[in-house]
């Protein structure tokens, strides 16, 4: 029988454990997918860790690439042998077969790979909202992109370049600058040598930039409110060194009325047409060249808690898929 992930208790990755489960055959509305992919991303560690509360037992997982192997009833629009993609809940996608609304499944073309579609699907669209609608950037815009080198920075990098702004990368090793670089930003700071806020304002003679994307919280927001212009905007959707403290609403005023969100994707993919335009864009983005999807490290799918481990060391790159 498929194998799946699961999880009985938050913890370290030790408490991913492997079962054998039949899925069965799909109801109403539902796909049967085979996974030829899964997509390895910082939230599922929030997830295994109970940083983000679960009802426990539970999967992991939240993005994936497979082909489709049975349709239930009342599915339109796809077939068996399809390959498909998806970036959404319910949790998961560390397992090599499963039952999966057909709703919530984008076609893949055919210029995108299995293993690159599950690199990139929910990472990309992410990079979408935030560049796109989140704060809609634009030639002369600037930018703190904080590590750029990672997952979802090595594609909101470039494709941020390509639409006229500014990139400051903040990375944490000499070798995650020198790939930062690589993947597009103007400027890179290395936050394990260097005074983030000291050198934004350095960069921007004394300015501050326009957006901050800051995917690592708690240790980070001081250094994120201190790097922003006048009016700028926090965007905070990530959480690896934990959670932002609460804090006065009268902090971002004394920085110079600032804005501050806490976005997630599945609120900018809510209905179909926002999920097609979002992976439609990522889509042609890939073809057109502007950003280049990039894997860093493949594990075998039992090897999750090995990845998890990487992960959170800070020891992976790019993209990390898990292969079943």
């Amino acid at each position: 029988m498929p194998l799946r992930a699961i999880i009985d208790r938050t913890g370290g990755p030790e408490v991913i454990r492997f079962v054998q489960t039949e899925p069965g055959q799909p109801g109403p509305g539902e796909v049967r997918i085979r996974h030829t992919a899964v997509g390895l991303n910082m939230i599922d560690t929030y997830h295994r860790t109970g940083v983000y509360r679960l009802a426990l037992p539970s999967g992991l997982g939240m993005e994936a690439a497979g082909v489709v192997v049975a349709l239930g009833p009342s599915v339109q629009g796809l077939a068996v042998g399809d390959r498909v993609a998806y970036a959404a809940l319910p949790l998961g996608a560390y397992c090599e077969e499963r039952l999966f609304k057909a709703e919530h499944l984008v076609r893949l073309p055919a210029g995108v790979a299995d293993e690159a579609a599950a690199a990139v699907i929910l990472k990309g669209m992410t990079a979408y909202y935030l560049l796109h609608l989140t704060y809609a950037v634009k030639p002369g815009h600037s930018m703190l992109v904080y590590a750029a080198a990672g997952g979802v920075g090595s594609l909101l990098v470039p494709w941020a370049r390509h639409l006229g702004a500014t990139v400051i990368g903040a990375v944490g090793s000499p070798a995650k600058a020198a790939l930062a670089r690589e993947l597009g930003c103007h400027h890179v700071i290395d936050y394990s040598r260097q005074d983030i806020a000291a050198e934004v304002r350095r960069i921007t003679a004394g300015a501050g930039v326009d957006v901050v994307y800051d995917s690592v919280g708690k240790d980070s927001f001081a250094a994120s409110l201190n790097s922003l212009k006048r009016r700028g905007l926090l965007v905070s959707y990530g959480n690896s060194s934990g959670k932002v403290p609460p804090f006065e609403p009268a902090l971002l005023s004394d920085h110079g009325s600032l804005f501050f969100t806490r976005p997630t994707l599945g609120h900018y993919t809510a209905t179909r047409q926002e999920l097609e335009q979002a992976a439609g864009a990522v889509f042609a983005a890939i073809a057109q060249g502007i950003v280049t999807v990039k894997i860093g490290q493949r594990y075998s799918l039992q090897e999750a808690a090995r990845a998890h481990a990487d992960l959170e060391a800070r020891r992976t790159t790019g993209a990390t898929v898990l292969l079943p």
